[in-house]
């Protein structure tokens, strides 16, 4: 089916969102039994890390590991928001600069200022966006993000939008003292997907969406590590212990470029592979042969993937073995261990 799906439904008793793009599963979310990344708590200080600069904090749901600290005793308390799932074994990690994000705004109480998003180029438009976000702000010292999804809405939604944020960023930071408590809870995976997946799409809610429109046919596949590429060429994406592994094959091509355009195919679907098998962490790519010369070019195409992924990903680069890094934001369970 050509064009975009959102897909609503439930999933193992399990709140869960699908995106389908040309009947391809382009992202899926799923509820988890950790707390959710965008929740807020108000923590109590505990005991630090020593060697790693850091501190564990008490919440109603157990230990939070807060890096970078400066100037906290144990004992004292403070908001923190989640920022992403642990690695197994280890504390949820969270950051003391709490956002409050919805479909149009963000509302950023530690960094005052009305900004619009660099991908509104059209100089009316962001004067008009920002006179709403004056209107809505008023004399507040928060500070606003107007999202690149303002482009296209109506004035008053944004106005809406921006008004619940600052309402909510105020109960929270008022909210600041006393013992451990969850405040907020982050979004599930429906809010999620009415939150970022902003471009024009159909909306099925319909019982048994996900059977009847292709979802579960494309949630079996995950259990395979090998995922077919264009031109014959293929790539195993796997997880272990330490790291997602991906293996990229040039198939029966034995061209000279085989090894280039085996890697450019591996480079652009590897983002939405991650989004859907949910996996983040350090990731190793075994490039499939080529010339040094090429790297530039497979670097760009990673990148430019990357950035259209959305999700947090630093390139680390090449190592000596001629395998390329990356670091990736946990912000999601593994998807096959949610199906069990």
């Amino acid at each position: 089916m050509k064009g975009r799906q959102i897909i609503l439904d439930q999933l193992n008793n399990r709140e869960a969102a699908a995106l389908m793009v040309d009947g391809k599963l382009s992202d899926f979310l799923i509820e988890g039994d950790a707390p959710r990344p965008g929740t807020i708590y108000r923590a109590i200080a505990d005991r630090p890390m020593k060697g790693q600069g850091g501190m564990f904090l008490s919440t109603p749901d157990g230990n939070v590991f807060l890096r970078q600290v400066k100037g906290l005793a144990p004992g004292q308390a403070l908001l923190v928001q989640v920022t992403g799932y642990a690695e197994e074994g280890k504390a949820i990690p969270v950051t003391q600069k709490v956002l409050f994000k919805s479909r149009f705004a963000i509302v950023t109480p530690d960094a005052p200022g009305l900004n619009v998003s660099r991908s509104i180029r059209d100089d009316d438009l962001r004067d008009e966006l920002k006179g709403i976000a004056h209107d809505v702000m008023g004399d507040s010292n928060m500070g606003l993000i107007l999202r690149s999804s303002c482009a296209n809405a109506d004035a008053d939604e944004i106005a809406e939008d921006i008004a619940a944020m600052l309402d909510l960023a105020e109960a929270v930071l008022a909210d600041a003292e006393g013992p451990a408590e969850k405040l907020t809870d982050g979004d599930g995976p429906h809010l999620l997907a009415w939150r970022e997946w902003v471009e024009p799409a159909g909306v099925v809610t319909e019982d048994k969406a996900f059977e009847f429109n292709g979802v579960l046919d494309a949630l079996d596949e995950l259990d395979v590590a090998k995922v077919r590429l264009p031109g014959g060429a293929y790539m195993f994406v796997e997880q272990t212990r330490a790291l997602i592994a991906v293996d990229v094959n040039t198939g029966n091509d034995t061209s000279p470029a085989a090894g280039l355009q085996a890697n450019i195919a591996a480079a652009k679907d590897l983002p939405r592979q991650c989004r859907i098998r949910g996996y983040g962490g350090q990731i190793t790519i075994d490039v499939a042969p080529m010339p040094k010369k090429d790297r530039r070019t497979f670097e760009t195409a990673l990148r430019g993937a990357l950035k259209a992924d959305g999700i947090e990903t630093v390139m680390a680069g090449w190592t000596p073995l001629g395998h390329f890094e990356l670091q990736r934001k946990r912000d999601r369970l593994v998807t096959a261990e949610l199906l069990k």
